[in-house]
């Protein structure tokens, strides 16, 4: 059981690196259509999620060789995903234009790497 979870968890942070390293990309450096979706798109928060998303990946086959320092990163992912979203409720709160979607994605990404470090070191 304990195997079947942390590999499970492995798999979902390399999913979850792929897809945000691909929808990033598309926001970054896409056409002007894939650009316009992105809306009211925070500057630093879509650079910082696209370059997380390799961390994903590498956290993510981290834990599924069982590597000590993958409970680590993905505490320091926490850390960071929990800095930036920080700084994006300071942009908010001074008036700043955002994307709600953004509040939901940066919940989604700061309960996805809090969860993993604070379960991995139990599975592992």
């Amino acid at each position: 059981m304990k195997i079947n979870t942390l590999k499970s968890l492995s798999i979902a942070a390399i999913l979850f690196g792929t897809l945000t390293v691909f929808s990033g990309g598309r926001a970054l450096f896409g056409d002007a259509e894939a650009q316009a979706a992105v809306g009211n798109a925070v500057g630093f928060v879509l650079w910082f999620n696209f370059l997380a998303g390799f961390a994903y990946v590498l956290v993510g086959a981290a834990l599924w060789q069982g590597r000590r320092w993958a409970v680590w990163g993905a505490g320091a992912l926490a850390l960071a995903t929990a800095l930036v979203a920080a700084g994006f409720g300071l942009h908010i709160m001074s008036g700043g234009a955002f994307e709600m979607r953004t509040v939901g994605a940066m919940t989604i990404r700061l309960t996805f790497w809090l969860t993993v470090f604070a379960v991995a070191p139990r599975i592992r």
